[in-house]
This record gives structure tokens, C-alpha cells and sequence, in this order.
């Protein structure tokens, strides 16, 4: 698959849906139990998408095997046309999941680790049920330790305090992450970047979208 590869909302729907069902079972699901998860009435439509989804080298069918999608893990990014909106609903079935905590590493002198592992959940940082996930792109937020390529993990809310760092939408059209400071009536959306201008905008201009909660990256 080449990187960057695009696909549309449903077909992304879909990949997760059949991605999540083998996670959880262990096996692949029927197209019946996919068109009943996906809200779809029409096994022709589901045999599209699959199709579609096969050709761009997201799922594999042996064709001598019931329930026989294979799920392949993308060699690039998913680009799809998901809003905040519908991420934010996606990623709200997820707010139960934790990790274990096997410790605490030293970043300083060693410490001594937990003889008895515990896990961390979503709970343990919020809890909001509404919680999503966007990829950064850009260096507005760089002195704040948010770097091009890092996942910011976003509580979805309509309000936000002074200095807070949220996903604010302008002007109906474009979506930034900036600290939020009311002034007035404008608002006032500062990058953490020295090289960079704050954005002064009226305030019945900006929606706000959610809040950082948290930093996720990857190495």
C-alpha cells in the first residue's frame, strides 16, 4: 500500500468495525454481521466496500475459508474525511481501555519498580467518556513540548478557561491548536512558538471543540 494512501469515510468505518470484531472474537466476521454492525441492509454494498478495501491492500480473502478477511496492518497514514465530531464518537467506545503499569522509570537515580503490576486507564486521566485523538501537524505548539507528529489526547468540550490548550475551530472553516485566552470579545488563540503571532478573533468566530488532556508519541 502506498503511503498516504486515501480512503473514504465508510471504507475507514468499516476497516475498524472488521479490525475491532477480530480483535475482540479472534475470527472475522460474516458480511451479515458486518452489515448488521455497520447499519447496512444491502450484502451488495458490503461485498463493495470489502472489495474496495481489498484492492488497496487493507484486507486479504481466502476464498476456500468461511470468515476469511484477514485484516493487513497500512504501510502509511489512513486519510479519510473524518471530522472532530465523528472521531470524537469512534474513540468514545475506546474510553474503558487501559494498559498495564508495571512501574515507574527513574529519570533521575533508579527507583525500585512494583513487585504487583497495576493498569492505567483512560479514567485514570479523565472522566469524560468524550475523549479523541488528533495527530499534530505543524510547530505552533513546540515550546509546550507538542511537536509535528505527536497525538494530542482531546476531551471534547464546548467551553474552555484562560490558558488552556484546546482544538478550536475558526471562523467555521479551519481547526488550530492554541492556548485559549478571552479578551474582550475576541479571543485570543496563542501558539507556543516565539517565532510565531498569536490569533486575535472575534469571539462569536471561535468554537470551541475540546481541550488537551494529554501527549502521545511515538518512537
Amino acid at each position: 500500500m502506498l503511503c498516504g494512501m486515501a480512503i473514504t469515510k465508510r471504507q475507514r468505518q468499516m476497516y475498524d468495525f472488521i479490525a475491532q470484531f477480530v480483535e475482540g472474537h479472534g475470527y472475522s466476521p460474516s458480511f451479515e454481521e458486518i452489515g448488521e454492525g455497520m447499519g447496512l441492509s444491502s450484502l451488495a454494498t458490503v461485498h463493495k466496500h470489502i472489495t474496495n478495501l481489498e484492492k488497496k491492500g487493507l484486507l486479504r480473502r481466502d476464498y476456500n475459508r468461511s470468515r476469511s478477511i484477514d485484516v493487513l496492518a497500512p504501510r502509511g497514514k489512513l486519510k479519510t474525511a473524518m471530522n472532530v465530531a465523528s472521531m470524537a464518537a469512534a474513540a468514545s467506545a475506546q474510553a474503558g481501555a487501559s494498559l498495564p503499569l508495571m512501574g515507574r522509570i527513574a529519570a533521575g537515580r533508579p527507583i525500585e519498580t512494583l513487585e504487583n503490576p497495576e493498569t492505567i486507564s483512560l479514567n485514570d486521566i479523565t472522566r469524560s467518556k468524550d475523549v479523541f485523538v488528533l495527530e499534530v501537524s505543524g510547530d505552533s505548539m513546540q515550546d509546550e513540548h507538542i511537536v509535528s507528529g505527536d497525538y494530542v489526547m482531546v476531551e471534547k468540550t464546548k467551553t474552555a478557561r484562560d490558558g488552556e490548550i484546546v482544538v478550536a475551530l475558526v471562523d467555521g472553516s479551519e481547526t488550530t491548536l492554541k492556548r485559549f485566552y478571552k479578551e474582550g470579545d475576541k479571543i485570543r488563540l496563542q501558539p507556543a512558538n516565539t517565532a510565531m503571532q498569536p490569533i486575535m478573533v472575534p469571539a462569536a468566530l471561535v468554537q470551541i471543540q475540546g481541550r488537551v488532556i494529554g501527549v502521545l508519541r511515538k518512537y
